[in-house]
């Protein structure tokens, strides 16, 4: 049986988020694109889906072509179908998301396929609705750091609670209360205090500590509500 009804297109859009821990801030993952309409404009890494392909190797595909970058991890996060949206044709856009840590192999692969990392609040004007994807994506992080542990593929092994809350305070955009968060991330239990110190900011120094990889684990799946107050 063949349907008799007018094609359209289904086309992966990548948000990544690049977490660069040196600078303690957001990036997000663009290209130009290389052909109309648009050609030259800044978008996300984005393409269409082949017909006997998958949603989400399609994404894997998309990101890997266009970037370099192989085993992210990406989570299907929105579905964007006005029907003006593109001026080329009737295309849907399924939203693809993920955040990594962003390290000099993800900026070299992506400078060689002429992908480029920009600053979250310093980007280039997008083309079609792709700067609403990326509120969508930023949002959808506040909430995921509300409601999920994060960090773990983020941080090194071990970190200090200074370094946990720049995190935090990068993907909520402004700096949270310092004695606010160490009693609610400590109150998780999520964090195996060890005894050592880092020195590198102050003579004092701050406890060094690593995530408790059962309970994260645990917390991840199940969920929980950390409230920062902002």
């Amino acid at each position: 049986m063949t349907y008799n009804h007018p094609k359209l297109l289904v086309a992966i859009d990548c948000l990544v988020f690049g977490y660069d821990i040196k600078e303690n801030n957001l990036k997000v993952l663009l290209f130009q694109r290389k052909v109309d309409p648009f050609a030259g404009s800044w978008s996300l890494i984005g393409d269409f889906v082949n017909e006997d392909e998958n949603l989400s190797d399609g994404a894997k595909r998309v990101l890997e072509k266009f970037t370099g970058l192989k085993n992210v991890f990406l989570e299907q996060l929105a579905t964007y179908g006005k029907a003006d949206r593109d001026p080329g044709g009737r295309v849907v856009s399924i939203l693809y998301w993920s955040l990594i840590k962003l390290d000099d192999l993800h900026r070299d692969i992506a400078n060689e396929h002429g992908a480029k990392w920009f600053d979250l609040n310093k980007l280039p004007e997008l083309v079609l609705d792709h700067q609403d994807m990326i509120t969508l994506g930023a949002r959808q992080l506040i909430q995921n750091a509300k409601t999920r542990p994060i960090g773990f593929e983020l941080l090194a092994e071990e970190f200090t609670l200074p370094q946990l809350k720049q995190l935090y305070d990068a993907i909520y955009g402004k700096i949270i209360d310092d004695r606010n968060f160490r009693k609610k991330i400590l109150s998780t239990d999520l964090l195996i205090k060890t005894e050592k110190k880092d020195k590198s900011t102050s003579k004092k120094g701050a406890f060094v500590y690593r995530f408790d990889a059962e309970k994260y684990d645990y917390l991840r799946n199940q969920g929980y509500h950390l409230d920062l107050n902002v």
